[in-house]
């Protein structure tokens, strides 16, 4: 069994493997029906379990770390509002876009932002917005609104980490330009 392993990991790249299905897997030698069916199971117990935040848990220490997860709200045509919430070790522990605006906006209430952080013990927070324009200045707008979040996670003691205004090749750091 553990030769077999060894070889379908050597023949095939693990990407192409995990999406194979029953029929390609079971035209590999050495693995039967029943062999394949056990891995199309085990390759989608693994995808679910990732989905829901059971894999290894990405750690914030920079901007940088954040990028990769803002992929999905990087180049939308409205401005989407996403919130990562963290436990005490920097680690996401929850991800969602708590508001979709217009082209321009996005309206937003502290209580849409927290209620998550609260009911998933977030220990802190990263605020994260696209301009669909791809200038990713802060209107004045952004700064009053990420003062007003940073307030109320104060209040409610939860840290604000920053606040990243992405567009579809730029990033801004309001941590960075010490406007948090």
């Amino acid at each position: 069994m553990v030769d077999l392993a060894q070889s379908l990991l050597a023949d095939y790249p693990s990407e192409s493997l995990v999406e194979m299905d029953m029929g390609q897997l079971g035209r590999i030698k050495g693995l039967g029906k029943a062999k394949a069916g056990i891995l199309v199971a085990a390759f989608e117990l693994a995808r679910r379990g990732l989905h829901k935040g059971l894999g290894a848990r990405p750690v914030i220490r920079s901007p940088l770390d954040v990028l990769p997860l803002l992929d999905d709200i990087k180049d939308q045509q409205r401005e989407h509002f996403l919130c990562l919430y963290l436990n005490a070790r920097n680690q996401v522990i929850y991800k969602e876009v708590v508001s979709i605006g217009s082209l321009s906006s996005s309206i937003l209430h502290p209580r849409e932002v927290f209620q998550p952080a609260v009911s998933h013990s977030a220990a802190s927070v990263v605020f994260a917005h696209n301009h669909p324009s791809g200038d990713v200045s802060p209107s004045q707008g952004d700064t009053d609104l990420t003062r007003r979040l940073v307030q109320a996670g104060e209040i409610m003691g939860i840290d604000v980490l920053d606040h990243l205004i992405i567009g579809a090749d730029d990033f801004l750091s309001l941590q960075d330009r010490r406007l948090l």
